[in-house]
């Protein structure tokens, strides 16, 4: 099966390189200086450097091409970049199944992938690829398992089957929204969590905010239509942890640079990556208040982010917090 990796990212680079090693692969950027340089160095030095090309890996900047007798199109841009790549594909008629693999929520529309993909191209088999994943290690072969979920399990459990393989192992689900959930507000807690490593709080302070913080995962995504099942699995509590505390999260390095006193403008521009949980805060703080779900670390974060409480101060904020059932 011919796959069309959409976006050379650091992600979007390193499944290619995973998933050349059994299917033909086109790697598509939209940057022609980037694509260039790919074809002539065979390699990503821009988001990826250290991982070479196999000779089979195409690339293009030609959206059309990229595509052509593809049976598989995989979107990895970050949230902001799905709908025009989606948008764009049905403009050219293309109507292929589609995974992607951005984590968050759409800025200004609140809504989750799925809801975005549904919008631009109905109708079409989709689903989405999430789990505990650092783009380097798959790309340098490393053991990893991940989730492919969509709303259809046969297609899932399809999908599945044509890309496990190597040292990536997938897991099919159904539960499409459990798993979006999952991905997009992990992002959210490992600035928390870099935060609070930051303070040197300790290790007790830490696997608190992470036991919490799914607490809140599951109440969010239970009050969306998921299964709280789904949060004990890989692209719950699995990728939870994995950004929390691996030092590869670009996520928990904002929550670090924060604590360390730098802006946020000044962290987002030390990571020349794009950080999901910044968006993906502010828009999951507002539609928790609009669901009445009680989402305070999600909160905390929300206000370090817009600057209207200062790191230490929303510490204390949270530790006066009222006791209650662990079950709330």
């Amino acid at each position: 099966m011919k796959i069309a990796v959409l976006a050379a990212g650091a992600w979007g680079t390193a499944l290619a390189l995973a998933f050349a090693a059994r299917h033909p692969v086109t790697l598509w950027a939209r940057e022609a200086d980037l694509v260039e340089e790919m074809q002539a160095r065979r390699e990503n030095l821009r988001f990826l450097p250290g991982f070479p090309f196999p000779d089979a890996l195409e690339i293009t900047s030609d959206l059309q091409a990229a595509v052509q007798q593809a049976g598989l199109i995989l979107v990895a841009t970050p949230i902001a970049g799905l709908r025009p790549t989606v948008r764009a594909l049905a403009a050219q008629g293309v109507r292929l199944p589609l995974l992607w693999v951005c984590k968050g929520f759409e800025a200004g529309s609140g809504k989750l992938p799925h809801q975005v993909v549904q919008e631009e191209m109905p109708g079409v088999p989709c689903g989405v690829l999430s789990g505990p994943s650092f783009a380097q290690e798959v790309a340098g072969g490393q053991p990893t398992a991940i989730t492919l979920a969509a709303r259809d399990a046969d297609f899932a459990r399809a999908m599945a089957q044509e890309l496990h393989g190597g040292h990536l192992r997938i897991y099919a689900s159904d539960d499409l929204v459990g798993a979006e959930v999952g991905g997009a507000v992990k992002n959210i807690l490992a600035i928390a969590t870099g935060v609070c490593d930051g303070l040197q709080l300790g290790l007790n302070a830490r696997a608190a905010l992470v036991t919490r913080g799914l607490a809140e995962i599951a109440r969010l995504g239970v009050a969306l239509g998921a299964r709280k099942e789904t949060f004990m699995g890989l692209a719950g509590v699995g990728d939870l942890i994995l950004t929390c505390t691996g030092d590869l999260s670009r996520n928990r390095r904002v929550g670090l640079g924060l604590a360390a006193g730098k802006s946020l403008e000044q962290v987002l521009a030390d990571l020349g990556h794009v950080a999901e949980g910044v968006p993906t805060a502010l828009e999951v703080d507002r539609l928790a208040a609009r669901l009445g779900v009680d989402m305070p670390i999600t909160a905390a974060v929300a206000a370090v982010l817009q600057g209207r409480v200062a790191v230490r101060d929303v510490v204390e904020q949270l530790l006066a917090r009222d006791p209650r059932d662990e079950s709330c």
